[in-house]
């Protein structure tokens, strides 16, 4: 046993009643009132039961228990010098009421200290003061020596069962204390990754969407306000309108999404494309239901892409390509290079950056760049 161990206290959920079963309750409240009952017989059996002996009697039992109970609050606070204080005081109440005549409830007395010092204090100070108790309780016994003997080293015994007993119950108190705590964290922190993931959507449909109206009407005031011609000026309010529907139908999607009424990635995929012209999916590997983050950002990426083959790249073959691998999804998605289109078209206002942010929080990756004929964006995230 090492000296932490010798010196240190049993836990305060060891010597406190949480945890503590009911019937475990009912047969420890059996057990109080059994020793009372001994106390009480003891006191009131006797030629010597008269008078002030009787009232002396029933008084010391009430202070015992006063006492009694004090030791276990002040065990229950680990506060080491009272508890010893109050263990002399029960101690030296036993020794007056045996010079009183009052044999069975000191032994009684004498008894619940050992066992109580055991269970309750430290190693270090319990072993002491059983040792005090039991050699006390041995020479006032009237019993055999075999039966003291066998009395004493049960009554040890039962202490240290006790102890551990309570030390058991004790450490269970805390793992469960602790999971709970983890799970709370948990849930904390799911409900705070999906705040953000909430607060993603929002950004990537809302913000992006209506800084790219503002753009076009900022651009129309200054048209109006230098009177140019009518069809300029009508332009740039026709294509804030088409990225203000856009941005409408890409709410939509994102609120689907986070309700987790999705459709299938293949059938978006294929949607998407049928508005682009020259362009295919192709889908290699088992398919299977992706993760929300990870069909999520495949859709997002996928669009962007198309986006871009739009403004860039005007009548361009596009080739998009979803692989469902082992452990993660990878979506190609390539063009055959064209003519440069006018940057000011309708877009989604998702940037290359936004993008890879969006792949790097799901641990995945995202490649953009030139190829031999035009421009491919590799997109792989786990799934």
């Amino acid at each position: 046993m090492t000296e932490n161990a010798w010196t240190r206290w049993p836990s305060r959920e060891a010597l406190g009643r949480e945890g503590v079963s009911r019937p475990r309750r009912v047969l420890a409240w059996a057990v109080r009132l059994l020793v009372i009952g001994v106390l009480l017989g003891g006191a009131l059996t006797g030629n010597h039961v008269h008078g002030w002996a009787l009232a002396g009697g029933a008084v010391g039992i009430v202070l015992a228990a006063v006492v009694g109970w004090a030791f276990w609050r002040t065990t229950l606070a680990h506060r080491l010098w009272p508890s010893v204080a109050l263990m002399a005081v029960l101690l030296g109440m036993a020794v007056g009421g045996q010079a009183a005549g009052f044999t069975v409830p000191a032994l009684v007395i004498w008894c619940g200290c050992a066992v109580s010092s055991l269970e309750r204090l430290p190693i270090a100070v319990a072993v002491p003061v059983t040792a005090v108790s039991l050699a006390i309780f041995a020479a006032v016994n009237n019993d055999v020596w075999l039966t003291t003997a066998v009395t004493t080293a049960g009554l040890a015994l039962a202490g240290y069962t006790l102890r551990l007993d309570a030390e058991a119950r004790g450490n269970a108190q805390r793992l469960l204390t602790q999971e709970r705590m983890a799970r709370t964290a948990e849930a904390e922190s799911a409900a705070l990754a999906e705040r953000a993931r909430i607060a993603r959507e929002i950004h990537d449909v809302l913000a992006h969407s209506l800084s790219a109206q503002l753009v076009h009407l900022e651009a129309a005031r200054l048209l109006i306000e230098r009177g140019a011609d009518r069809e300029t000026i009508l332009e740039r309010v026709v294509a804030a309108r088409g990225m203000a529907r856009d941005g409408l139908v890409e709410t939509r999607q994102a609120l689907s999404a986070l309700r987790g009424e999705m459709s299938p990635l293949e059938d978006f995929l294929t949607e998407i494309v049928g508005t682009t012209g020259r362009a295919e999916v192709t889908v290699t590997g088992d398919r299977r239901q992706l993760p929300a983050e990870a069909s999520q950002a495949v859709r997002r990426v996928a669009q962007e892409a198309l986006t871009n083959v739009r403004k860039h790249a005007p009548g361009a073959k596009v080739l998009l390509t979803l692989d469902y691998g082992e452990h993660e999804v990878t979506l190609d998605v390539r063009d055959s290079g064209g003519s440069p289109g006018e940057l000011t078209g309708a877009g989604g206002g998702y940037g290359l950056l936004g993008m890879r942010e969006r792949a790097e929080l799901l641990g995945g990756s995202l490649r953009a760049g030139p190829d031999e004929e035009g421009f491919v964006v590799t997109l792989k995230v786990p799934a």
